[in-house]
């Protein structure tokens, strides 16, 4: 099963997210902020703590407290209460909404999520550029506000897996570089494992955490990936796609292909030459 931040990534890559607010605000010490409580909120937030210490109280039910280093995702239709320290609370927030045109489930998006994200010289300086185009009225102002945004999500989901992988990540960094550069080569998991002096069952382990898939997985999806934008150019037969990304029997690479993408590759080639002009 996918870590919480992994399952939020592959939502937020199929889900298109409309983008609002930016706001950066200052709230007294040793108080109770409770607008929402009767009213309850009606778009989701990324919330980023600048300074101070503040509880955040949803339904009653979840607590979460928010100071520098931690952020929280999500909060559409929730009724709040937040309660500040005695020395007060500065947080940047950004509203959004996810727009499901497919009937996608968007909770994991709308339900709140806790994250850890150290407050950077590169964090700061993605609050100040939302904070400075917030306003732009013009669309290439709004382009660069959404675009920005979704850099401030992938800045916090990357920061959430480091956080939950401290004393791997970097091996594990290492790992899917080394399989992207020698997908083609006959790659296995013993090979993989041995390569970091680990047993294969624990590097597996240790991957599926980071990542969310195995390996082998990761290492037959990356190969997929790398087979249809080859098949899409039109330029190569499916033997010669499957050679370049590591299989010589282009019958398995096929059943693999079509698998994964729902799709013979050899109807993707028909697709193209059929289509191109003469």
């Amino acid at each position: 099963m996918a870590n919480f931040y992994e399952e939020l990534a592959q939502d937020l890559a199929k889900v298109p997210l409309e983008v609002h607010g930016v706001y950066r605000t200052k709230l007294a010490g040793g108080l109770i902020y409770d607008g929402h409580v009767n009213q309850p909120t009606t778009k989701c937030a990324v919330i980023v703590c600048l300074r101070g210490q503040a509880e955040f109280r949803f339904d009653e039910t979840e607590r979460y407290t928010l100071e520098p280093g931690k952020v929280l995702l999500g909060g559409q239709h929730k009724r709040l209460e937040i309660q500040t320290a005695p020395d007060g609370f500065e947080y940047c927030l950004v509203h959004y909404l996810p727009v499901s045109p497919h009937g996608e489930d968007t909770r994991r998006l709308t339900d709140v999520s806790l994250l850890h994200a150290p407050l950077d010289p590169e964090l700061h300086q993605l609050l100040e550029q939302l904070l400075k185009t917030a306003s732009a009225p013009d669309s290439m102002g709004l382009l660069g506000k959404k675009a920005l945004f979704y850099h401030l999500l992938n800045k916090v989901l990357q920061s959430e897996r480091l956080h939950q992988n401290k004393d791997s990540h970097a091996l594990i960094d290492e790992a899917i570089l080394y399989i992207q550069e020698n997908y083609a080569q006959p790659l296995s998991l013993g090979h993989l494992a041995n390569r970091y002096g680990m047993k294969a069952k624990y590097f597996s382990y240790l991957f599926h955490k980071y990542v969310g898939i195995g390996p082998i997985d990761y290492l037959i999806q990356y190969r997929m990936n790398r087979a249809h934008e080859l098949l899409l150019t039109g330029q190569f037969s499916v033997s010669a796609v499957a050679k370049s990304v590591g299989y010589l029997d282009a019958y398995y690479f096929s059943r693999l292909f079509k698998k994964h993408k729902g799709v013979s590759p050899g109807r993707i080639g028909l697709y193209l030459r059929r289509n191109r002009p003469s």
